[in-house]
């Protein structure tokens, strides 16, 4: 029996294509095997939504080699898409295939183990005709699991490498999603998150008419699993219509991850997205509105080319406006062959630090007020229990507050009704009252 060890850099998709390699590298008889261990191959699946990203994917592939300079590495992924030359170049590298057709990462290092010799072998395939590429998991932990619905991304935004490392939009079809939701539910996992590069477009590729709202309502009214959740969402694809057709679905959990990117139109124009602060706005209040519960988390960029005072004041102005329970605060990296990497007033690595530190405590602090009013409502959360020690469970609300309770006859899984106590540094304690 051979070995496999797998490891993942990057987004929720990519964790749940090494899931699905893995299953299938176990169907074929492989054992898989911690990636810290001594394997007979190795698969890495890389990054490259920043430069630290790419030299993160180098360093983890020269690890493989140097636990086992024997084994066959092979490399997959958005930085093995973008740029397949610079990882075959590494001595010990043996496979580099890119963000489609992964699945054949099995074939090719089986293939490698049973031959003689080791050779390089590039499979990097060009993406203008690819197709949604058939994954599908079949187990995951009891608390929460993800499910690939859609790849690919045409936004085109000005500093993301990423929409030429995954190509087109391009949609697993419904069937096949609730297929695979209905049947990591019957094995015992109590929440779904619905992801993709742009889980939003869902659909637009179908010579039919559906989308992420539909297939919603088909989970809900079919009551596929416990709680869906919804993976990052470009705030112009949540409108009116988006907030009317989900706001009734019993099974959508109450919060939504908005990729804003920036509080500043001058930014936002520069990056060519496809709303201003503005519009963002009215959608995150639309479905508050419809949702009371609803949370907001988002993505937010400092540094970007051009970005003045101004503009970095506005975005600290939105973390407080939008009232978010948390932001995923980043500097702005150059990346090779994108419009903004060739932009005049590229900002100091010293004040984009600056700016990171400034931004997460504004972040830190508007999410601590969110959770202060929360504990002095006394609002009951409904969570579901995911890790334990000595009693006490980690959990995440609906909303996705994390928490922590003690519960000493419950178990990993179970879903709870739960009553906030105190916060502190974004976590809850809260006590079981159901």
């Amino acid at each position: 029996m051979y070995t496999v060890g797998l490891y993942t850099l990057g987004c929720k998709v990519s964790q749940y294509e090494t899931v699905a390699i893995g299953e299938e590298f176990a169907r074929r008889g492989f054992l898989v095997r911690d990636f810290s261990e001594v394997c007979d191959a190795y698969v890495i699946n890389t990054c490259t939504v920043t430069g630290e990203s790419d030299r993160k994917s180098r360093n983890t592939v020269r690890r493989a080699i140097k636990k086992n300079k024997d084994a066959v590495i092979a490399v997959v992924g958005c930085y093995s898409q973008r740029a397949p030359e610079e990882l075959l170049a590494i001595d010990g590298v043996n496979i580099v295939l890119g963000t489609d057709n992964k699945l054949l990462v099995v074939d090719r290092v089986l293939s490698a183990l049973q031959g003689t010799g080791r050779v390089k072998e590039m499979g990097v395939l060009p993406l203008d005709n690819a197709r949604f590429e058939p994954m599908c998991i079949e187990s995951a932990p009891r608390t929460r699991a993800y499910v690939k619905i859609e790849d690919g991304c045409e936004c085109k935004c000005t500093y993301c490498a990423i929409s030429g490392a995954r190509g087109r939009v391009r949609s697993k079809l419904p069937t096949d999603v609730i297929r695979e939701v209905e049947g990591l539910y019957s094995r015992g996992t109590r929440e779904v998150v619905l992801t993709g590069i742009e889980t939003g477009s869902y659909g637009n590729d179908f010579d039919f008419k559906y989308d992420l709202a539909d297939l919603i309502a088909e989970l809900d009214k079919r009551h596929s699993c416990e709680r869906i959740r919804l993976g990052s969402l470009a705030p112009e694809l949540v409108g009116a219509d988006f907030a009317k057709r989900v706001a009734g679905a019993k099974i959508l959990a109450p919060h939504f991850h908005i990729s804003m990117q920036s509080g500043s139109d001058n930014i936002l124009r520069a990056m060519k997205r496809r709303y201003t602060r503005s519009r963002a706005m009215e959608n995150i209040n639309r479905l508050r509105e419809l949702i009371p519960n609803a949370q907001f988390t988002t993505d937010l960029m400092v540094g970007f080319p051009g970005e003045s005072e101004e503009d970095f004041l506005l975005t600290l102005d939105f973390i407080k406006e939008a009232k978010l329970l948390d932001a995923h605060i980043f500097a702005y990296s150059k990346r090779e062959g994108t419009p903004a990497a060739e932009y005049r007033g590229q900002i100091p690595e010293s004040i984009k630090r600056e700016r990171s530190a400034q931004a997460i405590l504004t972040a830190h602090s508007v999410r601590d007020s969110v959770l202060d009013e929360i504990v002095r409502e006394g609002k009951i959360l409904s969570a579901v229990l995911e890790s334990e020690e000595g009693g006490v469970f980690t959990a995440h609300s609906d909303e996705y507050i994390e928490i922590r309770v003690f519960a000493p006859q419950s178990r990993q899984g179970d879903m709870v009704k739960v009553r906030p106590v105190s916060q502190k540094d974004g976590i809850v304690t809260a006590e079981i009252i159901s």
